[in-house]
């Protein structure tokens, strides 16, 4: 690629003081956040709906679609929809912030009603495969070009191969979004990586979810070919100290950045800047810029090039590095002064 390669972030629940899971989204604000994102670098996002109601999902992935479909700007940022949920696990430690109330079993029908709520832009799904009965959703996903992710869930080693054999391809966020407490040897982490040959597996490389010690030490043994950074930024991306929102929950942010669900006791999304992340993978996990590109670019959009079905623009990502960033396009340059 060429000496400013540009970031691709495939979870981003709002940023610039913008949440992108509110059915009152403003064609302005949508636009303002993408203007953000670009001038930090950002090529492109895939804007991630979380758990809530199906008929509050609904209306968030429509006012998703309706304002891609108007507004130039929010079209060439955003590369498409992450769903992140409902089907996940409801066992305890496996929801994160998700709340437990709307948390459900794969049910195909109700695919079907948020694919077509969101008109074609769902690129990637997380759901826990041992709640789709008979991987029915997996494979209705897969066949139609879907990125399906594991996520928020606690297979059997037996349970997550049979799920890659229908078409799952990959892991959200591993080492969060589990208990605090794990069998030693027999857990999610443990399993994930027996089976990194055969997954894209994505981290949240903020510096708070996983400490930089341990990210490096998954980073090495996955692999830099099927591995993949992103912020899972809120709406409290780029800004201050202060009380956001991800949908109807409250999110408080502190003097050290960090995102806390409003009792305090979860992390709830992340403060992180691409730029940030990248400053971070380099100086504190000790990566080099070759390495910095594969997560936080290349692997990224080869990724996105899998689910390419029922989307306008699916050569979006393949075609992200001539996008134009605005005035601060150099922060995506990830070579520096410095040797790494």
């Amino acid at each position: 690629m060429n000496d400013q390669p540009q970031y691709i972030d495939l979870q981003v629940n709002g940023y610039a003081g913008v949440d992108f899971n509110r059915e009152d989204l403003t064609e302005q604000d949508f636009g303002r956040a993408c203007v953000r994102l670009r001038e930090d670098g950002v090529a492109g996002v895939l804007v991630t709906i979380v758990t809530d109601e199906l008929p509050r999902m609904e209306a968030r992935l429509r006012r998703i679609r309706d304002l891609h479909r108007r507004d130039s700007i929010v079209r060439e940022t955003v590369f498409g929809i992450h769903l992140e949920g409902p089907f996940l696990s409801n066992e305890p430690g496996y929801a994160g912030a998700h709340p437990m109330r709307s948390i459900r079993p794969a049910d195909l029908d109700e695919m079907k009603r948020l694919l077509d709520a969101a008109g074609g832009l769902i690129r990637l799904v997380t759901l826990a495969p041992e709640r789709d009965a008979g991987l029915k959703t997996v494979r209705f996903l897969a066949e139609r070009g879907i990125t399906v992710a594991a996520g928020h869930c606690n297979p059997s080693t037996k349970q997550l191969g049979a799920a890659i054999d229908a078409g799952l391809s990959a892991f959200t966020h591993l080492g969060n979004a589990c208990p605090v407490l794990l069998h030693r040897h027999d857990n999610i982490i443990q399993r994930v990586l027996s089976l990194r040959d055969r997954l894209t597996i994505c981290f949240i490389a903020d510096g708070v979810h996983i400490p930089p010690f341990a990210l490096g030490n998954y980073l090495r043994l996955a692999g830099f070919e099927r591995t993949v950074a992103v912020t899972d930024a809120i709406s409290a991306a780029g800004c201050g100290p202060g009380t956001y929102s991800v949908g109807e929950q409250t999110v408080r942010i502190g003097e050290d950045l960090i995102a806390r669900s409003a009792e305090g006791s979860l992390f709830f999304g992340s403060t992180a800047t691409m730029p940030r992340m990248a400053a971070l993978l380099r100086e504190q996990v000790g990566l080099t810029d070759d390495e910095i590109r594969r997560l936080l670019s290349d692997n990224p959009r080869r990724l996105l090039q899998r689910s390419s079905a029922g989307f306008s623009r699916a050569d979006a990502a393949e075609n992200c590095s001539n996008s134009p960033v605005g005035s601060r396009a150099g922060s995506a340059n990830f070579k520096s002064s410095r040797t790494p």
